[in-house]
């Protein structure tokens, strides 16, 4: 098991933010498409234990992660438990038959770069989720790690979010209807 922790930074300037992290020695470890399904059973169980069930496509690799929640306070902490499966679709077909079923499908293209010690993550969905401007997400080992990183490029703790794509989701929705 492993321990999350990570924040989102929106509306950045990519250029900027790479430009940063290649001159501080990052180097690039991703460039590809990520494909997401999460799921849960009928009666919503995983979700009520604000747990998330996930089968994941990375470029060329899947992924099955179980996440459950440990806090959000001054970032999204998860505990991780994920391993690398041989066939996505055979994957899906496994979880369908057990009774999951895909509640939210995500599609995105992410450029990861490693440094000191943690994941800078730059996103951009597609599909259903393209409105959602290209953000970055900093993970590292702790909440301390995370917003030193977050201050190495230049942001500040109010530029942090903790929210997972679930909530980012919702808050581009909102914004994208005029709401608050």
């Amino acid at each position: 098991m492993m321990r999350e922790t990570e924040i989102k930074i929106l509306e950045i300037d990519r250029e900027k933010i790479e430009k940063k992290l290649r001159a501080l020695g990052a180097r690039k470890v991703f460039d590809d498409e990520i494909h997401a399904l999460y799921y849960d059973d009928s009666s919503g169980s995983v979700r009520k234990r604000k747990g998330a069930l996930r089968l994941r496509k990375e470029g060329d690799k899947a992924v099955l992660t179980y996440k459950s929640h440990v806090g959000d306070r001054g970032a999204k902490i998860r505990d991780e438990r994920e391993v690398g499966v041989s066939d996505f679709d055979t994957a899906r077909s496994i979880l369908e038959s057990l009774g999951f079923s895909v509640w939210l499908e995500m599609k995105k293209h992410r450029t990861s770069y490693k440094l000191r010690g943690g994941h800078f993550e730059f996103d951009k969905y597609s599909g259903m989720y393209g409105y959602i401007p290209e953000f970055l997400e900093i993970e590292a080992p702790d909440v301390k790690t995370v917003r030193a990183l977050a201050r190495l490029l230049g942001f500040a703790a109010k530029d942090c979010r903790p929210w997972d794509s679930y909530r980012l989701a919702q808050y581009y929705s909102r914004r994208k209807e005029g709401k608050k």
